[in-house]
């Protein structure tokens, strides 16, 4: 009889903890959407800086603007958001024109905004961006 409460004891833990993985994989999922901020891309314009801070060819984080600024020919931008859209966390930096998320290691074609590596799978949104008064400036109306 003593084996029984032990049985029984290994039985309720494992289910347990089985109700508690089924909640981390919930909070974790791999579909992709906008995140958790309301708005992944600038609600009002955003001045972020001089033009030629983007090479011709490259891109650059602009982390408190939440967007990405990419050069493909000179005078030339194209902008996304960079929020990643797997779970809304911002991308930490840009490599080769790779965004990379720092939670859960998607990667983006900061050229395109296209997902290159899950889990994400939706690209980054885009963002207007113009030239005015020697500033990029980003978001809408821009």
């Amino acid at each position: 009889m003593s084996g029984q409460p032990a049985a029984r004891r290994t039985v309720l833990k494992g289910a347990a903890l089985a109700g508690a993985a089924g909640l981390g994989v919930a909070a974790c999922s791999t579909e992709s959407k906008l995140g958790h901020a309301e708005t992944p891309t600038p609600t009002a314009p955003v001045e972020l800086g001089a033009p030629d801070e983007i090479p011709v060819g490259g891109s650059k984080l602009f982390r408190n603007e939440r967007v990405i600024v990419s050069c493909p020919a000179k005078g030339q931008y194209k902008a996304f958001s960079a929020q990643c859209t797997h779970a809304g966390c911002l991308l930490d930096k840009v490599e080769d024109n790779v965004g990379k998320c720092p939670c859960h290691g998607s990667h983006f074609d900061t050229t395109t905004g296209k997902a290159m590596r899950g889990p994400a799978t939706a690209p980054l949104p885009a963002v207007p961006v113009r030239v005015e008064g020697g500033k990029l400036v980003a978001g809408p109306d821009a």
